[in-house]
């Protein structure tokens, strides 16, 4: 390591070559002090040498071949990548849990492709830089009905629609701030402070940056009503600061409603959104979904309607946080919904054939506002696990454009090794 510096309350650590660990902003040890005062006398009491002494030791391999050919760009992406991940936990000592997780994403041969940090802006992105990065690094105090946690941290809300990890990238996305879950009966409350998102686009900054930094609030609070039948209120306040975290900074409302019907589960949610923090565009627009899942024997099939809204052209509603790769389709080409919306009708088909897992997929894209006809995208999975520690992965993805942007094809195969 070459170099430090200060930044927002926080370091940056400069490795060869001039690649940065993204900042740790001051969680969690500086908090540790802090932190401390809030564990009762008992807990605090806790052996670290036997927790350390009796740590957890994982490491996980992924290699995948990506390829994108897009209308409009002469060049085909092919990207030859891979990540190796080494995480750390210590042993659990009366209520305190400690842990560490580090990434390597690497180039493997082939790098014809536009990694939003390498400047090969003549092929198609894939959202996968290389270099090394602090995953994780925590403290976690349970009692009870409550757990604290603090430091750089993996949140997943519900589905992810709203606050994820966007997983499928070699560059986890990752939270710097202080989560607290709690219960009470049949409610559970988790609430998260966030100063930095450590997005996919790290560990240094490109095209896109590498972190957004800011003073943000994320807060899901779910109930059963009756068994099989869950409500879930949210509210998601992204205040960020730098880059274009200002043109992503909103305030997000809603409510969310699934219910077991057997077969069927149905699963409504409703949100409204606006502008918020240091945000240069004033909008108010709505999110609407109604999923119905039905289970089979030996296939599952899911249908759809789910409206990105519009305020009536002028912006659109945004997940700045939320793991899209998910949603909308395979090839990306909704992950920021256009000014004019999005309504998506999808239905997807999925059951196992000689072991491995097939999932068809079709999206129907049109305009929320002004009526266009966006486009379709036919996806096609197929997972195969070769073992317990080893799962293959072949996937597709063909959008035809009508009214939005260009025909794009995308094509994966991936390896998954984990120890």
């Amino acid at each position: 390591m070459r170099a430090a510096s200060l930044k927002h309350a926080g370091w940056r650590v400069k490795t060869r070559g001039g690649r940065t660990l993204r900042r740790l902003a001051f969680f969690p040890f500086a908090f540790a002090a802090s932190f401390a005062f809030l564990i009762p006398p008992a807990a605090g009491a806790f052996d670290i040498g036997e927790a350390v002494a009796g740590g957890k030791t994982a490491l996980g391999f992924r290699y995948r071949l990506e390829t994108v050919s897009q209308d409009g760009i002469d060049e085909d992406a092919l990207a030859s990548t891979a990540r190796a991940r080494l995480t750390w936990n210590s042993a659990e000592s009366e209520a305190l849990t400690f842990g560490v997780e580090t990434d390597y994403s690497l180039i493997l041969g082939i790098e014809d492709f536009n990694s939003t940090t390498n400047g090969k802006t003549a092929y198609p992105v894939v959202a996968d830089p290389d270099g090394f990065d602090l995953n994780q690094a925590f403290l976690k105090y349970k009692q009870d009905s409550v757990t604290l946690t603090v430091g750089r941290q993996r949140i997943n809300h519900g589905t992810q629609r709203f606050m994820g990890g966007v997983a499928y990238r070699n560059n986890e996305q990752t939270y710097d701030g202080v989560r607290i879950q709690t219960s009470a009966g049949a409610l559970n409350l988790d609430y998260a402070y966030v100063h930095n998102i450590n997005r996919i686009f790290g560990p240094d900054d490109g095209a896109q940056p590498g972190d957004w930094y800011g003073n943000s609030h994320a807060l899901r609070a779910t109930v059963e009503a009756a068994p099989g039948h869950t409500v879930a209120g949210y509210a998601y306040l992204w205040d960020l600061e730098n880059d274009n975290g200002p043109a992503n900074a909103n305030a997000t409302y809603g409510i969310e409603y699934v219910g077991a019907f057997n077969p069927v589960t149905i699963t409504a949610a409703v949100s409204n959104q606006s502008d918020y923090g240091d945000n240069p565009v004033s909008y108010d627009a709505m999110h609407y979904l109604i999923q119905g899942d039905i289970k089979l024997e030996a296939v599952s099939i899911t249908a759809a309607y789910e409206v990105v809204g519009s305020d009536d052209g002028a912006a659109q509603f945004r997940f700045p946080a939320a793991t899209l790769h998910k949603f909308q389709g395979w090839t990306d080409k909704f992950l920021i919904a256009p000014a004019t919306g999005v309504r998506n009708t999808w239905v997807s088909v999925s059951g196992n054939v000689a072991g491995a897992t097939v999932t068809g997929v079709f999206h129907d894209f049109r305009a929320d506002s002004g009526g266009a006809d966006y486009g379709q995208e036919l996806g096609l999975s197929i997972t195969y696990p070769v073992r317990d520690n080893l799962s293959l992965l072949f996937k597709v993805a063909n959008y035809s454009a009508d009214e939005f942007a260009t025909d794009t094809t995308k094509a994966w195969l991936m390896f998954d090794w984990r120890w």
